[in-house]
């Protein structure tokens, strides 16, 4: 169990951190599309309406700055910590 509580203290600290951390240059994906795509095509993407809308976009609360961005990375993180935990008790009952 200790073992299990200092990897929820890591997962924390570490998305406490993140935003402080992360580079604000184009990811992976975005990148990626960025040279695969003509400009015109890539900037209509970018400005179309999304299919589902995001609570949280860009990893962040609007509004709140950096402290935002630290809210909605920590309220992600146990909401998959506890997705986790639901989906572990569940496959251990049967």
């Amino acid at each position: 169990m200790k073992f299990l509580y200092a990897g929820i203290v890591i997962a924390l600290l570490i998305a406490i951190a993140a935003p402080f951390l992360a580079s604000s240059d184009p990811d992976g994906l975005e990148s990626a599309a960025g040279g695969l795509i003509d400009e015109v095509t890539y900037s209509t993407m970018e400005e179309s309406a999304p299919f589902v809308e995001s609570p949280m976009p860009d990893y962040a609360i609007e509004g709140q700055g950096k402290m935002g961005e630290v809210a909605a990375v920590v309220a992600g993180t146990i909401l998959v910590l506890g997705i986790s935990f639901v989906l572990g008790k569940a496959a251990k009952k049967n």
